[in-house]
């Protein structure tokens, strides 16, 4: 009897796992058609795709193409900038330092980094670690998210943070940006003695087996099955426009560097994925206690709420609360790439999206709330697609019915040589303008790179372009000359104006 109930529960279980088995094929199938649903309608020209289910993988897709030239198709080995999902690898090294008792969590900054400066004095000598990768510093959102691109470096966005004008008490308000997360990586090299970058390859690639995965402009560009990247528009219809040299922004991915520089692919994002369900164990091997991993997954301050769900910001994972599910999830967007890495606890599920597109949130979100409901529930609640993508579109057109275009009033301009000279901020250095035959130039300060000004609508208004950004710049009048220039950081950055080297004594 004790035998046959053996054979009988032996077959039950065996044939439970060949249904779930055919479940997750039929359920990684809808997935499949769903992508392409997405891309058709998005216009992104290529996606990499994974799904974790239970712990095992049961989708690791690519999806069109990674190049305009031949067409070149995206696998699941393609690597793509994952912008800001990098940030959850900085804090995961620094739960380690925790782990290790170099650090606790509720330490003050400037009792470890003596040399930290923020624009507020009371700031400075309060904010402690847990606050720096957590968006609630007092900074505006996306403080000096543009500086990078004029060519400075880590250790430069570092030094400005003391002439960073808070906008908020510290730990008021929630208020995304990446620049505090180059304090992380003062911290991270302090106790280490090694590098940001050789932290990430040694302690998390390695163990966790992301042999694909590179950090910064020099790991994407020697990654060979890397994917080019797209910018994003809707001009009267959606445009993906392929980027090339400049206006790959790739300086400006290496100074955010633990803010977003990871490269990585689908079969290696998910790994990371399946390393938060597993709470911090590779093979049953702790990398992370579970203690910090916990920590790491706690909401610190609200982001969002409404009827239908609230949205907290833990160390690096928005935590979204609804009475169906929870959900952890980052977005990650750079110049022409965005990724959404998301993990369900409740059901062992993690979800990677990888696009070659500066699209919006909603392709990914649509394909994330499509997946987390068919596991779940067996079917969407809603065409999240049909909603997503119509509510776009009616923005999108509404703000290009709004949109007027100002008329440039050429005798607003002075001679081009009237504007040359150099220009000093105490802040960002010095800036040359040039004047060169019919054109006007500018040359940045700390790497000396050079870009045409170029006349806009408006009294003394140019921009230039540099690093896949386009800055708008004004001459500030002074008689019939100039007395300085300010550039617009964009952000509502305020550092004051460039002063013109040989400035007019009068001023109007």
């Amino acid at each position: 009897m004790k035998k046959i109930l053996l054979i009988f529960i032996v077959m039950f279980f065996a044939l439970q796992q060949k249904t779930q088995a055919q479940s997750n094929t039929s359920t990684a199938a809808k997935i499949d058609s769903m992508v392409d649903i997405v891309m058709r309608d998005w216009k992104i020209p290529g996606m990499a795709v994974a799904i974790l289910k239970d712990g095992d993988v049961i989708l690791k897709k690519g999806f069109g193409t990674k190049s305009p030239e031949e067409f070149l198709p995206v696998d699941e080995n393609t690597v793509f900038q994952i912008g800001s999902v990098s940030k959850s690898f900085t804090a995961a090294l620094v739960a380690m330092l925790v782990d290790e008792g170099k650090l606790n969590w509720s330490d003050k900054v400037i009792d470890h980094l003596p040399d930290f400066k923020m624009y507020d004095s009371l700031a400075t000598k309060s904010i402690q670690i847990r606050d720096i990768m957590t968006h609630r510093s007092g900074l505006r959102g996306q403080a000096g998210t543009y500086i990078p691109n004029l060519g400075y470096d880590r250790n430069d966005i570092y030094g400005m943070l003391q002439y960073m004008k808070p906008k908020t008490e510290l730990r008021s308000t929630y208020a995304y940006n990446n620049v505090t997360f180059l304090i992380a990586e003062k911290l991270i090299e302090k106790y280490t003695g090694k590098s940001w970058e050789e932290n990430i390859r040694e302690r998390i690639f390695l163990p966790l087996g992301m042999t694909g995965s590179s950090v910064n402009e020099e790991g994407f560009l020697s990654s060979e099955n890397r994917s080019m990247s797209c910018e994003f528009e809707y001009d009267g219809g959606i445009k993906n426009k392929w980027l090339y040299d400049d206006d790959r922004a790739l300086f400006w991915l290496t100074t955010i560097g633990p803010a977003g520089s990871v490269n990585s692919t689908a079969t290696d994002l998910i790994k990371w994925s399946k390393f938060h369900l597993n709470r911090g164990k590779v093979d049953g091997k702790e990398i992370i206690s579970e203690k910090n991993m916990k920590y790491l997954h706690t909401g610190q301050i609200i982001t969002s709420m409404d009827s239908a769900r609230i949205t907290a910001y833990g160390h690096c994972w928005f935590i979204e609360q609804t009475n169906r599910y929870r959900v952890y999830f980052h977005t990650g967007t750079t110049w022409g790439f965005t990724t959404l890495c998301a993990f369900v606890p409740e059901i062992d599920l993690g979800i990677v999206i990888l696009a070659n597109s500066e699209s919006p949130e909603s392709p990914r979100y649509t394909i994330m709330r499509n997946v987390i409901d068919w596991f779940m529930f067996g079917k969407p609640s809603k065409d999240y697609h049909a909603e997503m993508f119509g509510k776009f579109v009616k923005e999108a057109e509404d703000a290009g019915k709004n949109k007027k275009e100002a008329d440039a009033d050429v005798s607003a301009y002075l001679a081009n040589d009237r504007y040359a000279d150099t220009y000093h901020n105490q802040v960002l250095g010095d800036f040359i303008i040039t004047a060169e035959g019919e054109k006007l130039f500018i040359t940045t300060a700390k790497q000396g790179w050079k870009r045409e000004l170029k006349r806009t609508a408006g009294l003394h208004k140019f921009e230039f372009r540099v690093q896949g950004h386009t800055f708008p710049l004004s001459f500030l009048p002074a008689c019939d000359a100039v007395s300085g220039l300010k550039i617009d950081l964009g952000y509502d950055e305020d550092f004051n104006v460039w002063k013109k080297e040989n400035s007019p004594s009068c001023s109007d």
